[in-house]
């Protein structure tokens, strides 16, 4: 008899905590957000600034330019190659440098970079990696510096299965 007595005390603990729990709903997909921002991550900041010496600093004519890059957002086939490109001017020649999600990265086997030097000013740099794995999806990153200034790019890429 206690037993059972204790049986209908808990379900109805249960309801009762059912009843009064707050309802919450949850959301599938990759719908956007509450937010409104449209600002594409790797682009440059360029403007005019409060003190003289920052706009100097960010906007002079020999600091490090990226004139030509990849793809922003590149979707590709696993086991296929994939590579980025870079092209940056500057006076000094800008140093082009490589980051994955953050980190940066160095070649091996199955990631190659190449570098050329184009005159007297501008650098050129290429990323391939061949075969394409899943866990080369990510956020990469071109950054060309000197002395003068930073410019930076980013590509987000995102892997698919072709099926033959």
């Amino acid at each position: 008899m206690q037993a059972k007595c204790l049986l209908i005390s808990i379900s109805l603990a249960l309801v009762l905590l059912m009843l009064t729990a707050p309802v919450v709903e949850a959301r599938r997909g990759r719908g956007r957000g509450r937010t409104k921002s449209r600002v594409q991550i790797g682009l440059p900041i360029t403007g005019k600034y409060r003190d003289p010496e920052s706009d100097q600093y960010y906007n002079n004519n020999n600091g490090a330019k990226i004139l030509q890059a990849s793809h922003f957002d590149l979707e590709y086939v696993l086991g296929h190659k994939i590579a980025f490109l870079c092209v940056a001017k500057g006076n000094p020649r800008p140093h082009i440098t490589w980051y994955k999600d953050g980190a940066e990265i160095y070649q091996h086997l199955y990631m190659h970079v190449h570098e050329w030097t184009i005159g007297e000013d501008r650098v050129k740099s290429k990323i391939e990696i061949d075969p394409a794995t899943q866990m080369d999806a990510g956020l990469y990153e071109c950054t060309a510096d000197n002395m003068y200034s930073i410019d930076r790019r980013s590509f987000k890429t995102d892997f698919s299965i072709a099926f033959d």
